[in-house]
C-alpha cells in the first residue's frame, strides 16, 4: 500500500484547507484510515480516524467541530476538510492506513506528509 498526501499549504488563521490522501497498491485490504500531525518539537498526534465504510469517525478534542474526515472508497482516497484553522494547527499532516492481514493482524502504512502552515 502506498499513500500520497496533497493539499497542504499556507493559509491565514480562520481559513480552510482540504487535504487528500490517495492510496494505491493493495487497497482492497485497507480498513481504517486516519490523519495524524506533527509539529516541530512535538510528538506525532492523532487528528482523526475513519472506519472502512466511513460510518464511524473519531476526532482529537482540539479539532472537533472544525475538521471533518471522509473517504471515497471508489477513488481510494481519504480527505480532511479543515475549517477555522488556527496557528496551532500548523504541522506536517500524515495519512495512515490499516491493512488487514488476517483476523486481528494488521499492517500500518504512512504517507510522506504534507505541510500545513497557518499564519496569525
Amino acid at each position: 500500500v502506498q499513500l500520497v498526501e496533497s493539499g497542504g499549504g499556507l493559509v491565514q488563521a480562520g481559513g480552510s484547507l482540504t487535504l487528500s490522501c490517495a492510496a494505491s497498491g493493495s487497497t482492497f485490504s485497507i480498513s481504517a484510515m486516519g490523519w495524524y500531525r506533527q509539529a516541530p518539537g512535538n510528538q506525532r498526534e492523532l487528528v482523526a480516524t475513519i472506519t472502512s465504510g466511513g460510518d464511524n469517525t473519531n476526532y482529537a478534542d482540539s479539532v472537533k467541530g472544525r475538521f471533518t474526515v471522509s473517504r471515497n472508497n471508489a477513488k481510494n482516497t481519504m480527505y480532511l476538510q479543515m475549517n477555522s484553522l488556527k496557528p496551532e494547527d500548523t504541522a506536517v499532516y500524515y495519512c495512515n492506513a490499516q491493512e488487514t492481514i488476517a483476523s486481528g493482524t494488521y499492517l500500518y502504512y504512512w504517507g510522506q506528509g504534507t505541510q500545513v502552515t497557518v499564519s496569525s
